[in-house]
């Protein structure tokens, strides 16, 4: 009776069912990606897995750097446009954005075509890297692309769809290939099975992009906006989404120098279980964002700091239970993917417990962009880089796994921390759980 109830008000509110719509298609992502990740663990060297790993994260910071912000800037110009009337236009506005991601792709790949190969290799001591970067390159716009490509569809109101390319769809090529790889036995060409499959990726969503934009009913307007008012405005997202990204790759880049591939291989299962509590994390606060702004703009403080003290109390309920589950079964956990995974059973531990203790700041991290700080927003996550950075750097050559994940919980404790003081001292609201 109460899950008709249940079920009932969800088709009765928009906001409710798109909401958890929403957070079942990230979880449905989450298993996929844990699914997928047993069968590669399980199928493949954790040598293979390293590389894997090692050029996700490679394709994963240096794209944040050539997509210029576009990825969410997107989502600003279309609020822009239909409050003009004018959302034909978001046409013109996505191709222009495509010309400039060709060109910094473009430029990406010139500049790593010019290094010596002999001096990357050298620098990770070893002889795949280089290639490794160069196919990567290669693969940039179709990346970059593909990402776009999602947000875009999420711009046309299409949301599930969008939904589904960013959880589910974009595994497939990968998942697919590498069980044709296994049959074949071709184990060894997994990353440029990876690579190819966001050439596929890029080509479908495209596809579907410009089905979507034929159905937009054309109105003629004298509005237009240009290329340097599309960078301007992209730019500044695009140094938080560099610097959140980069602080997710430095880790696997100096275990890369450091140790080897089956380090990397190691490390990285823990960072993908976190991603369990993330997905959590995520998903309330994108559900919340839309009223924090709403609050703030409207000076009603009350309802504000209730729905900051709601968010930050059901985050760290969900999350805590999960947490002390993984920590006290870590070493099943970790032995369900391969014997060998086990001697990441530390890192695993500082990594899940350290999100725990962020997972109290609640909606910390998406406040300052929905209160119009962005700004301050950025400078602390440019600090937390720096120090991400340092510490990886300092950390890993002596301690491994273990200085990487010190390093990654130290800099988001850091940035959440900071987060938390400047909206207290601002606007006198706690945001760490109370």
């Amino acid at each position: 009776m109460k899950i008709n109830i249940i079920f009932e008000k969800l088709s009765r509110n928009p906001f409710l069912k798109q909401s958890f719509a929403t957070l079942l298609l990230r979880v449905f992502g989450v298993l996929l990606l844990f699914g997928f990740t047993v069968l590669l663990t399980k199928s493949y060297s954790p040598k293979l897995v390293g590389q894997y790993d090692f050029a996700r994260s490679f394709l994963i910071s240096v794209s944040s750097i050539c997509m210029l912000g576009f990825d969410q800037s997107i989502l600003y110009f279309k609020g822009k446009l239909a409050s003009d009337n004018a959302i034909s236009e978001l046409k013109k506005i996505y191709a222009k954005m495509v010309k400039m991601l060709f060109a910094t792709s473009v430029l990406a790949f010139i500049i790593i075509l010019m290094i010596d190969d002999e001096i990357v290799n050298g620098y990770f001591s070893d002889s795949e890297v280089y290639l490794i970067f160069l196919k990567g390159a290669a693969t940039l716009f179709f990346y970059g692309l593909s990402i776009l490509n999602t947000e875009v569809i999420r711009a046309l109101d299409k949301l599930y769809i969008a939904e589904l390319f960013r959880n589910i769809l974009k595994y497939i090529p990968l998942i697919i290939g590498s069980i044709v790889l296994l049959y074949w036995n071709k184990e060894n060409y997994l990353v440029d099975v990876f690579f190819w499959g966001f050439v596929l990726l890029a080509i479908v969503s495209s596809a579907l992009v410009l089905h979507y934009f034929r159905k937009v009913k054309i109105v003629k307007t004298a509005y237009s906006i240009s290329s340097k008012e599309i960078f301007f405005k992209s730019y500044p997202i695009a140094i938080s989404s560099m610097a959140m990204f980069l602080l997710m790759c430095f880790d696997i880049m100096f275990l890369k120098k450091y140790r080897n591939d089956e380090t990397v291989a190691f490390y990285s299962i823990g960072v993908k279980l976190m991603t369990i509590v993330s997905v959590v994390i995520l998903s309330i606060n994108i559900t919340i964002s839309a009223k924090i702004s709403e609050y703030f703009s409207s000076q009603n403080k009350a309802e504000l700091t209730k729905t900051l003290r709601n968010s930050s109390r059901l985050i760290f309920g969900i999350t805590v239970p999960v947490i002390i589950a993984m920590c006290i079964f870590s070493e099943n956990i970790l032995n369900f993917f391969g014997h060998q995974y086990v001697v990441a059973q530390q890192a695993f531990l500082i990594l899940i417990i350290g999100q725990g203790i962020c997972s109290a700041f609640g909606a910390a991290p998406v406040y300052l962009n929905m209160t119009g700080r962005q700004h301050a927003f950025q400078v602390i996550l440019i600090i937390a880089f720096i120090i991400n950075f340092m510490m990886n750097r300092f950390l890993i050559p002596v301690y491994g796994m273990n200085g990487a994940a010190i390093a990654f919980v130290s800099s988001s404790f850091f940035w959440n921390f900071m987060v938390a003081i400047i909206i207290y001292k601002k606007d006198k609201i706690i945001v760490f759980l109370n």
